[in-house]
């Protein structure tokens, strides 16, 4: 389902979901934890939250001890309500908004509605679907290694991923803001400066044209001054690769947009920006 336009109505939800790891032939996942964000889609900002623990019907299939540091646990859950019980808040959350997370097409969003359908009621529908990991393997590439939220956050300096899902939720939405900027830096200042830099193979240094000249004319330093007036006695002017006057602009739009912290936090951690 392809978002068409993004209004203030189009409230977007980032939700994860927790569950068992099936290890026997037959095995279902089992919901143990659904956790959501209220986003607005103008300012990415949260605007209300909602997380759950849910108690499966055979609390055998959750395993006494977690792998995971501050995973869940059987007795985490074991006095958590139903998903039955909590279903209608969960529906509420999620119907008619858009949904976004981390391969939510391929798990998050099926957990979802067998979990509806097998209590007997209608499942939630979304209004449209962001992926982050399909936008991110498309957009980002993989200069991060693996497109797992753990790698990405890791990549940021995010911190560790918790595995549980209102945490989940708030570092997938912080990793979206990271990649996000990174990727309209690459694509914003070449064209701010009118896609004319120079390739590093064509700038000369101030030392490698010394050395040229010592080698073209082997002289010394005054030689070398005589045999190469300055740019000033010719009335040169040095090409630049934005169009004259438009410096102070560039300047200010480029120091608007690196004045939040978030941002310089970003070009701290991505080494793309330094290529």
């Amino acid at each position: 389902m392809e978002i068409q336009e993004l209004t203030d109505d189009n409230e977007i939800v980032f939700f994860d979901l927790e569950t068992n790891v099936p290890n026997k032939p037959g095995q279902h996942f089992h919901i143990l934890e659904f956790g959501a964000i209220v986003v607005c889609p103008r300012k990415l900002i949260e605007l209300e939250s909602f997380s759950t623990l849910v108690r499966p019907k055979d609390l055998a299939v959750v395993s006494l001890r977690s792998s995971r540091s501050g995973g869940i646990t059987r007795g985490t859950v074991m006095e958590a309500p139903s998903f039955e019980e909590v279903a209608d808040k969960i529906y509420a959350v999620l119907n008619g908004r858009i949904w976004a997370g981390h391969n939510i097409r391929r798990f998050d969003c099926v957990r979802i509605k067998d979990a509806f359908r097998q209590i007997g009621k209608p499942a939630p529908e979304p209004a449209g679907i962001i992926d982050s990991l399909g936008i991110l393997s498309k957009k980002f590439g993989r200069r991060a290694g693996n497109m797992k939220m753990a790698s990405l956050a890791a990549y940021f300096g995010l911190g560790e991923q918790k595995h549980r899902s209102l945490d989940d939720v708030r570092m997938n939405l912080e990793v979206l803001k990271h990649c996000a900027t990174v990727l309209f830096l690459e694509s914003s200042l070449p064209n701010k400066l009118n896609g004319k830099l120079q390739s590093p193979s064509t700038i000369m240094t101030r030392s490698r044209s010394n050395n040229i000249n010592n080698t073209k004319f082997g002289g010394n330093e005054e030689s070398i001054r005589r045999k190469s007036p300055t740019t000033a006695s010719l009335g040169y002017q040095r090409a630049v690769p934005y169009t004259r006057g438009s410096l102070g602009k560039i300047t200010e739009s480029v120091k608007s947009l690196l004045c939040n912290q978030s941002l310089q936090s970003l070009i701290k951690h991505s080494h793309s920006l330094l290529r």
